[in-house]
């Protein structure tokens, strides 16, 4: 297997942090610095829309089963949502100053988001009404959320040091990590229907079953600091090495391969897969990377 990285520049001071492949078969990708979403074809041609809230500080980005793009505003405390053509609506949280971060659509159909300041776990349906659950330690910092196997929404709690699940009807459980202090932050669903997540502080990928049992595979290089992970097209996941300056590959064996970004210090953190296969990635040095597999 043969690999090619491409970078794209993007608008000076824009720090690109979430991306997402769109049902257009573009990538959309947030500028947390430049207060924009941005879109990217596949010839590497991009334009970008300006939120309507100053500073929201936009973070992860998804698209939904009908297109729509749904982003967390952590500086403003507001869920965004905005259609292929630009158009903007956003959503205030009850809680003040919830600095929502992870999100993603659930099997009910809404589109559920962490809350790091605040502990709780989100919930908003596509006409805007929002849910709240508490977690049972506040200051856990909920991360990284996605759709299990299982029906329910699972979870990393960075300071927690714990794996989360929960119901679609707001019941929470928790997965205690074996390495101390590991950090836990992406998190994805596998092909093997477990929950893949990093460790940004422990250096390891981590798995979790429906069940609950953990297993735990080191990083080869040292302070790597993964950050964001993605399911691949052959049983295999994707994530970025924030502090490795990598794209890496794990099977689901375990086994980790890894690829170095051209641009020294890009500081790689979301991640996406295209259709075709290709790795999608955004980095803050105001860059999108592409990751081609030449088989």
């Amino acid at each position: 297997m043969r690999i090619t990285i491409q970078e794209y520049p993007v608008n000076k001071d824009s720090g690109p942090y979430g991306i997402t492949a769109g049902k257009d078969r573009a990538l959309w990708f947030t500028e947390q610095k430049g207060n924009r979403i941005g879109r990217i074809n596949a010839k590497g041609e991009i334009n970008s829309f300006s939120i309507p809230t100053p500073n929201a500080g936009v973070m992860s980005i998804i698209s939904d089963r009908t297109g729509e793009l749904w982003f967390t505003e952590y500086n403003a405390s507001k869920i965004g949502k905005m259609s292929m053509n630009g158009i903007f609506a956003e959503y205030e949280l009850p809680t003040a100053k919830a600095a929502p971060f992870g999100i993603t659509e659930g099997p009910d159909g809404a589109i559920w988001f962490t809350e790091m300041n605040s502990g709780r776990i989100g919930r908003i349906t596509n006409s805007g009404e929002i849910t709240e659950f508490e977690l049972p330690n506040p200051k856990s910092f909920p991360s990284f959320i996605t759709s299990g196997s299982d029906g329910a929404l699972w979870f990393t709690q960075n300071q927690n040091n714990t794996i989360g699940k929960i119901t679609t009807k707001g019941e929470v459980t928790e997965y205690p990590l074996p390495t101390p202090n590991s950090g836990p932050v992406g998190i994805t669903s596998g092909t093997d229907g477990a929950l893949w997540f990093v460790q940004i502080m422990g250096n390891k990928i981590g798995r979790i079953t429906p069940l609950g049992e953990v297993s735990e595979f080191v990083i080869p290089t040292p302070n790597a600091r993964p950050h964001a992970i993605i399911s691949g097209k052959n049983g295999d996941l994707w994530f970025t090495e924030w502090g490795g300056n990598q794209i890496s590959r794990i099977t689901i064996e375990g086994v980790i391969t890894e690829y170095t970004i051209p641009t020294k210090n890009a500081e790689p953190h979301g991640i996406a897969i295209c259709p075709d296969g290709d790795i999608w990635f955004a980095e803050e040095c105001n860059q999108i990377g592409r990751l081609t597999i030449m088989t």
